[in-house]
């Protein structure tokens, strides 16, 4: 967490447990939208939230939650009721959010449960039976529980949407509206968006009450620390000048971005034969496999992780030096994601983009939603074509619409 501002988090009004967690995390100044969501989420208000990736958002709603699940508790302390949940579009994700309630609640004695699919359910049904305070599930390992009546939430106080972006992306409206539905309408709701497109506006609409509006950057605007080139580069090269770049002792640890779990895979065998420390991570693997290649990259113990889109959502690893995007992405507000992995928490980070001849279109389409021209890195040994800026066109010769042939136009005299 870096400061934008001379406010510390005491100023913030946080309880002695919090601030001493914090402290203990090395934090002593609140990010932009630390210090504009925390005051708002204490005195109980909904938060329509939208902030870029790695801006400390989830301590922005974690350590108001722990404040006042602290101060207000029900139920007892050997048997708490459950009066917050979070929901995640994703494992990596709620696994994540799970740590940080751990990390900032570690003085409060609040309990804590993550629930998620890809595993069995019985270790986290006993959890749910010796009671806890906070829930953080994805959508549908949470509605399978309600329907076996394993889970109430009469004593709910607090929602929270986390990454509702990504939640639409991946089909989870539907499952969302059915939780929701079943939640007491009486309490506060805290949703959150990398992105506020009409749709999650929309979904919003139907969720929080009269929210309070915390934007702390322009919708899909990159993390300012990231450096940002594109190598123009054949598709069938591109897995060699991977290997070159990997080479370079400054990418001290590299997340590869590649379109599918297949490739994913065959990027990984490719590289690994190249002498490369790799492990990947996407929806094929068990969830097993996917928290030892993760943990593997955040050790230390793997250098380069190969990640799909879907799978590396919520992943927050620090020291990320690089980021590769051995694809263009056709959605412009995935780049955004994807180079967020890298810079966070204050530091600077490098984001390398591969670009084939037929991804021309997909890359200024992230350019225009960005406002950023991407650097050109035209030294590379596999350079095969780079595109020539367009000559500027002659002012004074148009196409005649009714002739189909070009003519030059009068200059006006003056007088």
């Amino acid at each position: 967490m870096t400061s934008s501002s001379e406010s510390s988090f005491k100023d913030l009004a946080l309880i002695e447990p919090l601030l001493q967690a914090v402290r203990g995390e090395g934090y002593e100044y609140p990010t932009p939208i630390q210090e504009k969501a925390i005051p708002h989420i204490l005195v109980g208000r909904d938060i329509l939230g939208c902030a870029q990736t790695g801006t400390g958002k989830t301590a922005a709603f974690a350590l108001p939650i722990l404040q006042q699940l602290f101060k207000n508790r029900r139920g007892s302390a050997a048997r708490p009721v459950i009066r917050t949940l979070v929901l995640s579009p994703t494992r990596e994700l709620a696994a994540q959010i799970g740590e940080s309630f751990r990390v900032y609640g570690k003085h409060t004695g609040l309990k804590r449960c993550v629930i998620f699919g890809g595993v069995n359910q019985r270790q986290q049904v006993a959890a749910l039976k010796q009671g806890v305070d906070i829930v953080i599930a994805t959508p549908g390992r949470l509605l399978d529980l309600m329907r076996q009546r394993l889970l109430r939430f009469d004593a709910l106080d607090i929602l929270v949407l986390d990454e509702a972006d990504r939640m639409l992306d991946m089909g989870f409206i539907p499952d969302v509206r059915r939780i929701v539905s079943a939640l007491p309408a009486n309490r506060q709701t805290l949703f959150f968006s990398a992105t506020l497109t009409p749709d999650i506006r929309h979904l919003a609409a139907g969720i929080v009450r009269e929210p309070v509006h915390v934007d702390i950057a322009p919708s899909a605007t990159p993390v300012d620390n990231v450096k940002q080139f594109v190598y123009y580069v054949e598709k069938k090269d591109k897995r060699e000048l991977l290997v070159h770049l990997l080479k370079d002792p400054s990418v001290s640890r590299a997340l590869v971005f590649t379109r599918t779990k297949h490739l994913a895979d065959r990027d990984t065998l490719y590289l690994t034969h190249a002498g490369l420390r790799v492990m990947a991570i996407h929806g094929n693997k068990s969830q097993s496999a996917r928290q030892k290649a993760l943990k593997s990259f955040r050790d230390g113990n793997v250098r380069v992780l190969v990640a799909t889109d879907i799978a590396a959502r919520g992943l927050d690893v620090d020291g990320i030096s690089h980021v590769f995007n051995l694809d263009i992405p056709a959605e412009p507000e995935v780049y955004v994601h994807r180079i967020g992995r890298t810079a966070r928490a204050g530091a600077e980070g490098i984001a390398l983009s591969f670009c084939g001849c037929e991804e021309r279109s997909m890359l200024s389409n992230i350019q225009k939603l960005i406002r950023v021209k991407i650097q050109v890195e035209r030294e590379h040994p596999f350079v095969s074509w780079v595109p020539e800026p367009k000559a500027e066109e002659n002012r004074t010769k148009v196409q005649s619409r009714r002739h189909g042939r070009p003519f030059r136009r009068s200059r006006r005299r003056r007088y």
